[in-house]
């Protein structure tokens, strides 16, 4: 093989979908997976199934045992860090495995990529765009103020601040990119799009956080990993040390993506159950993608509704794979004012 990819958390959506677009694009690469296949990783996202295959290696474990991540850190020439617990509702009551899962197991690999630095050509932390907290301005560059406001964008930001020390302490060929919210295949189901796409082809109605007015900017996941390529394999001197959002520079409602997918629907639709705002919930986010487009040329080909469109009709196609799924659409927490709601 040519080269030699570690993917951490390449079980669960972007991993997987990041694997699949080596696997499809790069056939002299071999891949080597890494993932504890906690409850959002799936072995069925692999794009080959079993063991035995010269290309893909799959490796059962924890990012936070050190001895099992230097060992696969030694083996390969770039390193694609996704392993982290991600969504923002489950870490309010579990934010412990947060912190250790996404802070603890990112130590790890970037100690690791240090200690191999002469060999790792490139060191790609995925961030969140979650760290910056509410828009302070129209559109968030690289440069905005990092306020995250729930303990999952609180460990995904000392990670990213992590990696960051380590390249200006070690010099590592680390970089980092901040994706805002991508949607796609392979999702899991307590994410807002296939959340609603599965209660759209259930007939459910779609539940809404508050008054729906919080708002995001949804890239679709393929150009997600077209743009983790790009910087992959980019000069040392235009990436090493940088930061690069990646998002579309538009931002939408929930109560506009909700409209937008009952558009999708081919009977009557059921309507909207209204559910209490998620406590730590950010307000909207728009990228400023200006960085990765001057320095890479990187834009999002995709749009919203074809990647909506492409989305639906994965889901659609793929019942077996997320209906095991549909009881961990909703999660209990406690609300500010102690309430136990649905989320």
């Amino acid at each position: 093989m040519k080269k030699t990819i570690l993917v951490t958390g390449g079980a669960g959506f972007i991993g997987s979908n990041f694997v699949h677009h080596l696997w499809n694009k790069y056939p002299d690469y071999k891949i080597l997976v890494l993932d504890l296949l906690t409850y959002a990783g799936n072995p069925e996202n692999f794009p080959v199934q079993g063991s035995g295959h010269p290309r893909f290696e799959f490796w059962y474990g924890d990012v936070c045992n050190a001895e099992l991540v230097d060992t696969l850190v030694s083996r390969s020439d770039y390193i694609i860090h996704f392993a982290a617990e991600s969504h923002v509702t489950r870490s309010i009551y579990d934010n412990h495995t947060f912190f250790r899962t996404d802070v603890m197991g990112t130590h790890a690999v970037a100690s690791a990529v240090l200690k191999y630095r002469k060999k790792i050509q490139r060191f790609i932390h995925i961030s969140t765009s979650e760290v910056y907290g509410t828009a302070e301005k129209e559109k968030m560059d690289e440069e905005h103020s990092l306020k995250p406001l729930s303990p999952y964008a609180s460990a995904k930001c000392g990670a990213d601040r992590l990696v960051f020390s380590y390249y200006t302490t070690y010099q590592i060929p680390a970089v980092i990119i901040r994706p805002f919210n991508n949607f796609g295949p392979r999702q899991h189901l307590e994410k807002l799009v296939p959340r609603f796409l599965t209660s759209l082809l259930l007939g459910e109605p779609l539940t809404v956080h508050g008054d729906g007015s919080a708002a995001r900017d949804f890239v679709y996941v393929e150009d997600n990993c077209e743009a983790i390529d790009l910087v992959m394999h980019a000069p040392a001197e235009k990436v090493d040390g940088q930061i690069f959002n990646v998002g579309t520079g538009l931002h939408r409602t929930i109560s506009e993506i909700a409209a937008d997918i009952r558009i999708l629907s081919p009977k009557n639709f059921p309507g909207e159950t209204i559910v209490a705002d998620r406590p730590g919930q950010v307000f909207r986010h728009t990228a400023d993608i200006r960085k990765i487009e001057t320095t890479l040329g990187w834009t999002p080909k995709t749009s919203w509704k074809d990647g909506l469109a492409k989305t639906l009709a994965w889901y659609d196609a793929n019942r077996p794979w997320w209906e095991k799924q549909v009881w961990m659409r909703h999660i209990e927490i406690e609300t500010q004012d102690g309430k136990k709601v649905l989320h």
